[in-house]
């Protein structure tokens, strides 16, 4: 499929993981890729990989919570191809912590990365989105629908993109469509330390039998941002493995 032939993508936090997979998935479909990330030597070998398979792409520095770094990706993405045809938001951090147990800076980090950083992104790209009739996806979590104890910051960030979402498709109607998916457990950095017994207990609850890859993810949002979902906007689309519609026993 060539399904982003002549379009531009631009993602953040795509050094690795969620964001990496995505890069590579557009990539893969013709797309030219922006890849963004705090850790630049690590935007640079997403980079090179994807360059390495034939596709397009670029690399440089964003600090997802500095609004002066999402001006110079948009001007960058600009000068290169002219366009900004999706955006991808991925940004962000799980600190565990019950809320009596977090202090201000600690509250306030997640927010800004998961939450605040949407905001510095879409407002950057909103007039190359507009011109381009573009797509947004950002990447949320099953912590924006149930509870898991110890993430209050990270569920209160990720229940504020979905509600952001909706309010997006709405004022951007017939412009720019928004959505986000909302991963379970992906195996990403985040399980480097987890124990074989919390795997497999994970694995328990999840009725396809298995964990997800970060590969899962970007086939959803490659959908998302794709022409097959233009009639979809607004939606927080579940990707789970069916963890969130389990008994939790």
């Amino acid at each position: 499929m060539n399904r982003f032939e002549g379009r531009t993508a631009l993602l953040s936090a795509a050094a690795s993981g969620i964001g990496r997979a995505t890069a590579h998935r557009l990539a893969s479909e013709g797309a030219a890729v922006l890849v963004t990330d705090v850790d630049p030597e690590g935007a640079r070998r997403v980079a090179e990989e994807i360059g390495a398979k034939g596709g397009n792409a670029r690399h440089r520095e964003l600090d997802a919570t500095d609004p002066a770094h999402w001006a110079e990706a948009v001007a960058d993405a600009e000068a290169w191809t002219g366009r900004i045809d999706v955006l991808h938001l991925n940004a962000g951090h799980n600190f565990p912590g019950a809320i009596h147990e977090l202090d201000d800076d600690s509250w306030h980090s997640q927010l800004r990365l998961a939450l605040d950083s949407v905001f510095f992104g879409v407002r950057a790209a909103v007039p190359r989105l507009r011109a381009c009739g573009g797509a947004v996806v950002i990447t949320s979590s099953v912590h924006a629908t149930i509870g898991f104890s110890g993430f209050p910051a990270y569920a209160a960030a990720k229940g504020g993109i979905g509600a952001l979402v909706r309010q997006l498709a709405v004022e951007y109607a017939g412009q720019i469509r928004f959505n986000a998916v909302l991963p379970g457990a992906v195996v990403t950095a985040h399980w480097a330390g987890a124990t074989p017994e919390y795997r497999a207990q994970t694995v328990s609850r999840t009725p396809v039998g298995r964990l997800g890859e970060p590969e899962d993810i970007a086939s959803a949002v490659a959908f998302l941002a794709s022409d097959d979902a233009s009639f979809i906007t607004g939606q927080n689309l579940t990707v789970d493995g069916g963890r969130s519609i389990s008994s939790h026993e």
